[in-house]
C-alpha cells in the first residue's frame, strides 16, 4: 500500500479513501502548555516543542483550534468578546471601520470600548493565572457587548462596517510550519451562524433566550447584519489555500437544541458548504457536546468533518452509534473521550477494557481520524496516549478488526 505522510493520511481518511493505518492525531495544545509552564513534560521531552514531540512519536499534529495567545500584539485578540479574531494563522482578517476603538489592559483583564454613531459598547475579558496553569489560551468573557436591546443597533453598525481582507501570507506561514505533520485547518469562527454568535459570545445565554422571546424582530435585524459580515468572510476565505475550514463549535442538544439548530445554524453551515464543495474544499465543525437529536441536522447541513465528537461516557451516544448514523457521509476527527485518559476517572484495568471495546466500535475505521475529544487534559496519563498511538498504528482501515 502507498506510504502516506500524516497530512496525506488525514486528508485521504477524511475523504473516505482507504489508508495504510488509522490516523492518530491527538489534540495536545492545552496538555503541552500546562506541562511546559510547570516544567513537567515527560522524559525525554522536557525541552521539546510540541512539533518535536509529535515528530518523535510519529503522531499527526492537530492543527485545528488556534493558540489564541500566540499573537503578534494584543490587537490580534482585541475583539475576542465579539467572537472576532485577527490571529496570524487565520486565512482572513477583519477591520472595523467608522468606529472608535480603545483597549485597556488591567491586570488579567482586557477592556475594550467601541464608540459608534449608534451607541457605545464595552466588553471585558479575562485570562488569569489559573487559566494559564491549565494551558487555556482563550480568554473568558466577563462583560458582554450586549446588555440591553438598545445595544443591537451598535452591534449591527460594527458588523455592517467590518471590512474583511485576505491573510494569505499569514495562513501560508502557518501551513508551512505544520507541513506534512497534519492538516492546517483554516479557522473561520467558533460560532456557526449569526444567531449562534449572539448566543455564545455577545450576551449571556440566558439573556439570549429571553431576548429571542421578547425582542425577536430586533434580534433578527442584528443577526442580519452579522450575516452580511459572514457572507463577506465566506467569499474571502473560500478561494484561500486552505483545504479544510472550521466554522462552528460547541453544538449541544441542551443549548443549540434541535429546533434552534435547524432554524438558526443549519442554513449557515449549508451556505458555507455549498460555497466550498465546488472548490473541492471541506467544511469542519466542532460539535463536541451532547449531540442526541442533532445528528440528522448534521447530515443535512453539508458538514464534511465533525471534529471532536465526544462519545459515552461523556455523552449519551457511543461512537458506534454516531458512526452508524453518519453512514459514511460525515467523517470524524477525534472520538476518544478525554476522561478515559485520567487515572482518577478510569482505572488502568477499566481503561484497557474500554480501549478494546472502543476499537471494536470503529468497525472498518472508514472516515475516522482518531484523536481526543475535546482535548488532552493536563492530568492525562501520557502512557495512555502512547497506548492509543500503538493501537492506531496496527489498525488497518477497510478491514473489520479483531478485538484482542
Amino acid at each position: 500500500m502507498t506510504s502516506f505522510t500524516h497530512r496525506q493520511r488525514m486528508l485521504a481518511a477524511l475523504k473516505g479513501e482507504i489508508v495504510d493505518r488509522l490516523p492518530w492525531v491527538p489534540r495536545l495544545d492545552l496538555w503541552y502548555n500546562a506541562h511546559k509552564r510547570a516544567g513537567t513534560l515527560p522524559a525525554p521531552f522536557q525541552q521539546a516543542s510540541l512539533y518535536e514531540i509529535t515528530d518523535a512519536l510519529d503522531w499527526g499534529f492537530h492543527a485545528v483550534i488556534p493558540q489564541f495567545k500566540n499573537v503578534r500584539s494584543p490587537a490580534d485578540e482585541c475583539h475576542r468578546a465579539l467572537g472576532v479574531y485577527n490571529l496570524s494563522t487565520m486565512p482572513y482578517a477583519t477591520v472595523f471601520e467608522n468606529v472608535d476603538v480603545t483597549m485597556d489592559v488591567v491586570g488579567d483583564d482586557t477592556c475594550v470600548t467601541y464608540r459608534t454613531p449608534k451607541g457605545t459598547l464595552r466588553t471585558r475579558v479575562r485570562h488569569d493565572e489559573a487559566m494559564r496553569r491549565a494551558g487555556i489560551t482563550i480568554s473568558h468573557i466577563q462583560e458582554h457587548a450586549i446588555k440591553e436591546p438598545a445595544d443591537y443597533a451598535a452591534i449591527a453598525w460594527l458588523f455592517d462596517n467590518a471590512r474583511v481582507t485576505p491573510n494569505a501570507e499569514g495562513y501560508a506561514q502557518f501551513a508551512s510550519e505544520v507541513g506534512e505533520r497534519g492538516c492546517a485547518v483554516g479557522f473561520v469562527s467558533l460560532a456557526g451562524s449569526p444567531m449562534h454568535l449572539l448566543l455564545r459570545e455577545l450576551m449571556p445565554f440566558d439573556q439570549f433566550f429571553y431576548e429571542l422571546a421578547d425582542h425577536p424582530d430586533e434580534l433578527a435585524a442584528c443577526a442580519a447584519s452579522i450575516g452580511r459580515y459572514y457572507e463577506r468572510v465566506f467569499a474571502t476565505v473560500a478561494d484561500s489555500a486552505a483545504d479544510i475550514f472550521l466554522f462552528g463549535a460547541n453544538f449541544d442538544a441542551a443549548i443549540t437544541y434541535p429546533p434552534f439548530f435547524e432554524e438558526h445554524i443549519k442554513p449557515w453551515l449549508r451556505k458555507f458548504a455549498d460555497l466550498l464543495h465546488p472548490r473541492g474544499k471541506l467544511l469542519m465543525t466542532h460539535p463536541d457536546g451532547e449531540n442526541t437529536g442533532l445528528l440528522d441536522s448534521f447530515l443535512e447541513s453539508g458538514m464534511d468533518i465533525a471534529d471532536s465528537i465526544c462519545p459515552a461516557p461523556m455523552t449519551q451516544l457511543n461512537l458506534r452509534q454516531v458512526r452508524e448514523h453518519f453512514a459514511g457521509r460525515i467523517s470524524i476527527l477525534g472520538g476518544f473521550p478525554s476522561v478515559a485518559l485520567l487515572p482518577e476517572s478510569m482505572s488502568d484495568r477499566a481503561f484497557e477494557a474500554y480501549v478494546d471495546d472502543f476499537f471494536g466500535q470503529l468497525g472498518t475505521g472508514d472516515r475516522q481520524v482518531l484523536g481526543i475529544s475535546d482535548t488532552t487534559p493536563p492530568g492525562a496519563d501520557f502512557q495512555r496516549l502512547v497506548t492509543l498511538g500503538e493501537r492506531a498504528r496496527v489498525f488497518r482501515p477497510g478491514c473489520r478488526q479483531e478485538v484482542p
